[in-house]
This record gives structure tokens, C-alpha cells and sequence, in this order.
């Protein structure tokens, strides 16, 4: 088998950058985990507190400490850092290849879908964002690492996308329609899901938006592990002044 992660986000409309941030990192007994936080509020304060909780949680991911230990130490780390002032979101997606299981741990009350061939459910069980208070639990939920399964999880920037104008997105018709048509790849969901949340939004996005999708394939196609990152940004005058190559210099350098 293989397994497929996939990531479309975003930043909110007029804020440079994101409050949600996102890291992978292999498991140290096999497989990969991938851990999405939302730090409250937007802009660089939210961002601080989203890659503090992502460090935290990565760290012990990385020595072995069980999804959901993992999730309340980051919880009690964000509680004593911030006076229990701050909260966060918090996200933790694994492909565990040691129990065979997909574990999805939630600090988050926006749902999770679980797609298979012929059916999608949601996760929504009750669950706290994380830093309110000491012991705060992640809602989890761990289900056979077999093929056909593909897990979305997201930002409530896409759960409220479109909640201003009267609307909101039904992921889940999405998703069905998508794998009963087909069977897209994890980056298509992703891309797909992300640009019906920002036209709802009427392309300028209310909040930050990030969306993830694991996808597990019965096949591999070859033994080769890849990750491809692509991250747009627009070249600042000093990147210039330091001599960082933009394209927009190609006409001097003939």
C-alpha cells in the first residue's frame, strides 16, 4: 500500500501571514503523522502561538510519545506559556505503521471526514481547542490502515467559509461526488475543497484556511518516499538589495 498526504492553505485576505501552521515528521517506529494547529486570532501573534504547539507536538511524535500524550502536553505547554489566556486548535492525522490504524486526535470543534468507497463520515464528536486549562483531552478516534480510506481534516476558516454571505460548504456532498466520479488524488480533494472555500468567500478569504487530505492507495508505485513543497511569496525590495535572484531580473542577465 501507500500512503498519499496532501496540503492546500492560505492566508485571510489582506493578512501576509498565517495563523495556522503545519508540519510532517515520520514516526520513529514507521509512518508519518501530520500535525495542523490554528492559533487564535490571525496574523503573526496567531502564528507564534501555532508553531509553538506544532514544535511541542513534533518533538515527542519524533521520541515516540502516543498521539494523544502528545496532544495534552502541548495543551498544559500553551496553558503555563500564555496563563491559559490563548487557545489553539489543535490537529494531530497518523498513519501508524507499527499498529497498522489511522489515528485522528481532535482539539477541534470542526469535524473530520473519513471518506471509503462507498460511504463519508463525519467526526464531530465534542472537542476543546487546547491551552484553556490543565488536562484538556483529545477526542480520538483510530480506525484499520486499509486502502480506499482518505481522511480530510481542516481549519475553521473552511468550515465559516461563506458563513457572511449566507453559506457554507457541505464537504461532505463534495467529497462523495468526488469518489463516486472518480478517484482523484489527495492533492485534488485538497485543491478542489480549498477553491470552493475561498469562491465562497468571494475570493477574499475570512480567515486562514488550511486543509489536509491522507489518502491511503493499495498499491505503491515505486519504493521511492517523495515530498514536493510549493510555497509562493512575493520578493521584497531588501531580498533584492541582497542580490536573491527574482525572476523578474531575467532581463539582466544577459
Amino acid at each position: 500500500m501507500e500512503i498519499n498526504v496532501a496540503v492546500a492553505k492560505t492566508n485571510k485576505y489582506a493578512i501576509s501571514e498565517s495563523g495556522d501552521t503545519l508540519e510532517v515528521v515520520e514516526r520513529p517506529n514507521g509512518g508519518v503523522s501530520v500535525v495542523l494547529a490554528d492559533g487564535q486570532s490571525s496574523g503573526r501573534g496567531a502564528k507564534a502561538i501555532s508553531s509553538m504547539v506544532v514544535r511541542k507536538v513534533i518533538g515527542l511524535l519524533a521520541e515516540g510519545v502516543r498521539d494523544g500524550a502528545a496532544a495534552r502536553a502541548a495543551s498544559d505547554h500553551l496553558f503555563t506559556e500564555r496563563n491559559g489566556k490563548v487557545t489553539a486548535c489543535l490537529n494531530i492525522l497518523s498513519a501508524d505503521l507499527q499498529t497498522g490504524t489511522l489515528v485522528i486526535a481532535r482539539n477541534n470543534p470542526t469535524p473530520v471526514f473519513i471518506a471509503t468507497h462507498d460511504k463519508v463520515d463525519c467526526l464531530s464528536s465534542n472537542s476543546k481547542p487546547i491551552g484553556t486549562s490543565r488536562n484538556i483531552r483529545p477526542a480520538i478516534t483510530e480506525i484499520p490502515l486499509e486502502a480506499g480510506i482518505t481522511v480530510v481534516m481542516y481549519t475553521d476558516g473552511v468550515f465559516y467559509a461563506g458563513d457572511r454571505y449566507g453559506q457554507q460548504l457541505d464537504i461532505c456532498t463534495m467529497l462523495n461526488s468526488l469518489i463516486e466520479d472518480q478517484d482523484p488524488p489527495a492533492q485534488m480533494i485538497a485543491d478542489n475543497l480549498l477553491t470552493q472555500a475561498i469562491q465562497l468567500d468571494q475570493g477574499r478569504p475570512n480567515d486562514d484556511m488550511s486543509i489536509v487530505v491522507l489518502k491511503v492507495l493499495a498499491q505503491e508505485s515505486d519504493p521511492i518516499r517523495r515530498m514536493t513543497v510549493r510555497l509562493p511569496f512575493r520578493a521584497t525590495n531588501s531580498m533584492h538589495t541582497r542580490g536573491v535572484y527574482s525572476p523578474d531580473d531575467e532581463r539582466n542577465l544577459n
